[in-house]
């Protein structure tokens, strides 16, 4: 019995203790962390990944082209056949087995450098399949941060929604004291008490939202949706109006150096150009060096024929019938019903496509820098007005909330100082993230990284 129960106290104390030790380790995910998740997990990111391996295999491919193949053959046959015994003149249907052994050779000496247009074309593809991957990896990396502030804002709008409804519930009690005084009329009680229950409905809008938010980066993440999931508040404060004058024409220049859909785009282009070369090397003849060596068992001989030595074994045969050849072989184009020139004519077409597509490229990421300039310098304009409302109508507020108290303010005048004061707030958080989000933005066409380099709050 003594044995049991101390089984069972030490049972409970493992479980207490892996439990406070589980509870310590609960992760609170960075925005690193969440980027990192998410690109290891991303389906899109997989697929890039898979299809970078396919093109290097096909570069492999395209490089074993330079060396010779060799091959081997082997037949084992059984005919039947009529034999003439040579001594008595009489025919024999029989049956007897045979063997045949080959193997060849082959190379390319010329094909009008084909195969070096080949390596060099699926080797470009191989490099630009590498930029594909961080094209797409930038994408998420975006996706991942905007859903991550959007969490941070939701979670600041709870708060704040949660201290106006203590700070009017306390209001409310006032209210109901000043009410049984006959200090106030019902008519104000109520106001009060109509507000309060409103603040709750925008607080459970505000919570909705934010746990609708927080799925949403758990989902970007393809991380499986609980509510133990929680992110780091980072100190947001150092990214606060910082007055930037972002020059777009600079910014784009260090762009398009550093941008993987650049890279990719020029390299598609450089791809096309190998291709007109492949194409064009159908024009001209082909050479190729051939060798090869065979030998065979045959398990019977006519009566006629000359190489027949009775009691010749298997070995024998191999080896007395093996024999070699090399030789040269050469393929040369007359006519082959326009299939050159037209492949020809549509490389030359994908190089004319592929050369918008790069143009396009750089003009979109040029029109995207410039917008982000813009949206830095707006979003700065927006957040030192909001700033400044926010600070107006919170020392308004702060000064109504003290007449209020002392009964010197009626709750109607009292109730619009409140939401106006809300608004402004709600309008002032919103300015902040959206500025942060902007200078992120511009940081990322910059080369910037994504993370928040600084402490917690």
């Amino acid at each position: 019995m003594n044995y049991r129960f101390s089984i069972s106290i030490i049972s409970c104390f493992f479980s207490i203790t892996s439990g406070c030790y589980l509870n310590a380790q609960k992760k609170v995910w960075t925005v690193d962390d969440c980027i990192q998740y998410a690109l290891e997990k991303n389906i899109q990111v997989q697929q890039a990944q898979v299809s970078s391996s396919i093109s290097n295999e096909n570069l492999m491919l395209a490089k074993a082209s330079w060396y010779p193949y060799l091959s081997s053959s082997a037949r084992q046959s059984y005919n039947w056949n009529n034999v003439v015994n040579s001594t008595t003149g009489t025919t024999t249907f029989k049956g007897t087995d045979g063997v045949n052994i080959s193997a060849g050779s082959a190379m390319t000496i010329y094909n009008g450098s084909k195969i070096r247009n080949n390596v060099k074309l699926t080797e470009t593809n191989y490099e630009a399949s590498q930029y594909n991957i961080e094209v797409i990896k930038e994408t998420v990396s975006l996706n991942v941060l905007n859903a991550y502030l959007q969490v941070l804002y939701s979670e600041e709008q709870v708060k704040n929604d949660t201290d106006q409804i203590a700070s009017l519930a306390q209001q409310l009690n006032l209210a109901g004291e000043r009410l049984k005084l006959g200090a106030i009329a019902n008519s104000d009680y109520l106001q009060v008490k109509s507000q309060l229950a409103t603040e709750k409905q925008t607080l459970a809008t505000a919570q909705s939202q934010l746990a609708i938010n927080r799925i949403a980066l758990m989902q970007i993440m393809e991380f499986p949706i609980t509510s133990d999931f929680q992110i780091q508040h980072p100190n947001l404060d150092s990214l606060i109006n910082q007055k930037r004058i972002p020059d777009p024409v600079e910014i784009y220049q260090t762009a398009l150096g550093i941008k993987p859909e650049v890279k990719n785009a020029e390299l598609i282009k450089k791809s096309t150009q190998f291709g007109i070369d492949l194409a064009k090397a159908n024009y001209y003849p082909s050479l190729s060096l051939n060798a090869g060596v065979s030998t065979s068992y045959s398990g019977y001989q006519t009566s006629y024929s000359t190489s027949y030595r009775p009691g010749t074994t298997f070995g024998d045969q191999l080896k007395n019938n093996i024999s070699p050849s090399i030789g040269l072989s050469a393929s040369i184009p007359i006519y082959q019903n326009r299939q050159v020139k037209t492949g020809v004519e549509v490389a030359k077409l994908n190089l004319n496509n592929a050369e918008l597509n790069e143009l396009n490229t750089k003009d979109m990421l040029r029109k995207a820098i410039e917008q982000a300039c813009q949206n830095v310098v707006s979003n700065q304009i927006e957040y030192e007005a909001s700033a400044e409302a926010y600070q107006a109508v919170k020392e308004s507020y702060d000064v109504s909330s003290e007449k209020y108290d002392r009964g010197l303010m009626s709750s109607v005048d009292f109730l619009i100082q409140k939401t106006t004061f809300i608004a402004s707030q709600s309008t002032f958080l919103q300015s902040k993230y959206a500025l942060i989000f902007s200078y992120k933005i511009l940081d990322f066409y910059a080369g910037q990284p994504l993370s928040f380099n600084n402490k917690n709050k």
